[in-house]
């Protein structure tokens, strides 16, 4: 088994299951690491470690550091993912409304649907003898939608070569940042108008139009019975409605959002902020079963530019979609 110092870095690593650190885990496995000073490393940061590239802190490199040896500029591109999906993950909210999430290989996937009426989602007694009430699981009949979203990187290589990683870090994760604003639009958009499968989201009308009181909120809890109201997403004015409420003023919630700036309604909740949205309307879901995510390869690069150092017009993207799996699992409040 080859050992860390030794591997032949190349780009085609990049084409394979698992993409470049799925390639080298393979040929330099971390468990052979465990009790090591290494342990807690995977096999990509290990290979920073064998031609000592520095990427954060105040001693952290310059972007030239990559590209010493054909080796170590094989690994830029992984490096440029990583910062983009660190980006992603410090602004991604979809991790609170997404139920699971699906990778495909492809670009087409059908999800699946059980649609259950009221009569079915009652677990009566059987008689002996008598028919065990069924439960019919189906695939949907359109397929998922996939949206490429991603930054076109537009730098020279000179321009970028004495430039500290730890910088160009950050500007990575704000290209990181768009794209996680951008998905968060897509779910919204399908929360709130369906993914093509004529399930859009039913409307809870609020007592008085234009304005959001506390039972409201308590309107749209019983209507989304059965399932469990425990994500509140709400755009900015609605959200400021909803904390300036008189219920809002309790000693434990303030003191929550005060000390950890997590916002919890009275009602159990989680409240998101989703600038995103458009002002007057409040979805509220159960997390646990309203929405899938389907994305095809996570974050990409275009690796043969950035290995050769051609930085200019280098696209940096991410491919993913949604899908509702229960329908009645979100509704609107407006």
């Amino acid at each position: 088994m080859a050992t860390f110092e030794n591997i032949s870095i190349e780009k085609g690593m990049y084409g394979s299951r698992g993409g470049l650190t799925g390639a080298l885990e393979r040929l330099d496995p971390s468990e052979n690491y465990i009790g090591t000073s290494l342990e807690g490393l995977d096999a990509f940061s290990r290979q920073l470690k064998r031609f000592d590239i520095r990427v954060s802190g105040r001693g952290s490199d310059c972007v030239e550091k990559f590209f010493q040896t054909s080796d170590s500029a094989a690994l830029f591109p992984e490096y440029v993912s990583r910062a983009v999906r660190q980006g992603m993950e410090r602004a991604d909210i979809l991790p609170n409304l997404v139920a699971t999430v699906t990778d495909i290989e492809g670009m087409d996937y059908r999800s699946i649907v059980s649609d259950a009426s009221a009569d079915d989602k009652t677990l009566k007694v059987v008689a002996e003898g008598a028919a065990i009430p069924q439960t019919t699981v189906r695939t949907r009949a359109n397929l998922v939608k996939l949206h490429k979203r991603g930054r076109m990187l537009v730098a020279s290589y000179e321009a970028l070569r004495f430039q500290r990683l730890d910088l160009f870090t950050v500007t990575l994760g704000q290209i990181g940042a768009y794209i996680a604003r951008a998905q968060l639009r897509d779910a919204i958009d399908v929360l709130l108008n369906g993914d093509g499968n004529n399930n859009a989201a039913a409307n809870v009308s609020t007592a008085t139009a234009g304005t959001l009181a506390y039972g409201d909120l308590l309107s749209l809890w019983a209507q989304l019975s059965p399932y469990e109201l425990n994500t509140i997403l709400a755009p900015t004015q609605e959200m400021q409605q909803i904390l300036s409420m008189s219920q809002m003023q309790d000693a434990r919630a303030g003191l929550d959002f005060q000390g950890t700036g997590r916002m919890v309604t009275p009602l159990g909740a989680a409240l998101l902020h989703a600038p995103e949205m458009t002002a007057g309307t409040v979805i509220g879901l159960d997390r646990n079963c309203a929405l899938e995510m389907v994305q095809a390869g996570g974050v990409t690069t275009d690796y043969d530019k950035l290995i050769d150092r051609q930085l200019e017009r280098a696209a940096i993207t991410c491919t993913a979609g949604f899908a509702k799996i229960f329908t009645d699992a979100a509704k609107t409040l407006s």
